[in-house]
């Protein structure tokens, strides 16, 4: 399974209508109802935001929205292109602002499916992995062997405060937190300690 690294977004217009597609990385349903929300209240102008939306670790939680569009000409044609992408932890809202044409049925169903294939041909994916967050404190001097260890390890959204001792958290793969907790903790005799 793949995820999405960041937003991405792409828009064309078909026979005057405006579709604006935009992929969000997320994480649960809860946050795409947030993210629906915000999207419809951004875009009050427009005539329909569709969403078509996958998560879970196995892709087993998704939905989608025809925002009243003829049903199944939008949400459905969305979900079955998310579907063959072989990704999960993401939402696609295609937001439309309608140009005076009807598209009919098939240009609709053409044109949210397409919507979402140009929106995922433009995202960046990477492997789905399990991460554990983590923190420690160390003083100065104990600061440069961390940083060496940290050479060896892919970690995550690292963050370090430098106050009157050293404050890091992030993110580190689930199964590399052990062995990254105990190389600390050896490497600085035991005076540094990983928290989860």
């Amino acid at each position: 399974m793949k995820i999405p690294k960041d937003y991405f977004s792409t828009e064309e217009t078909i026979k005057g209508s405006r579709f604006l597609s935009e992929l969000f990385p997320i994480s649960s349903q809860a946050e795409v109802r947030e993210k629906i929300k915000a999207q419809k209240q951004k875009y009050a102008d427009a005539t329909h935001v569709c969403h078509a939306f996958i998560c879970g670790k196995n892709a087993e939680i998704m939905g989608m929205s025809d925002d009243g569009e003829p049903g199944g000409t939008a949400g459905r044609p969305m979900l079955d292109v998310l579907k063959g992408s072989g990704a999960t932890n993401l939402l696609v809202t295609i937001t439309r602002w309608f140009g005076g044409t009807l598209l009919g049925t098939g240009g609709l169903v053409h044109a949210y499916g397409d919507g979402v294939k140009n929106v995922l041909a433009t995202a960046e994916f990477e492997e789905l992995i399990e991460k554990s967050t983590f923190s420690l404190s160390c003083d100065y001097q104990q600061y440069q062997v961390v940083k060496k260890i940290f050479e060896g390890f892919t970690l995550y959204k690292t963050a370090e405060d430098f106050g009157e001792v050293i404050s890091i958290k992030g993110e580190i793969a689930a199964t590399d937190f052990e062995g990254f907790k105990q190389r600390i903790f050896d490497s600085s005799n035991g005076k540094v300690n990983v928290t989860g």
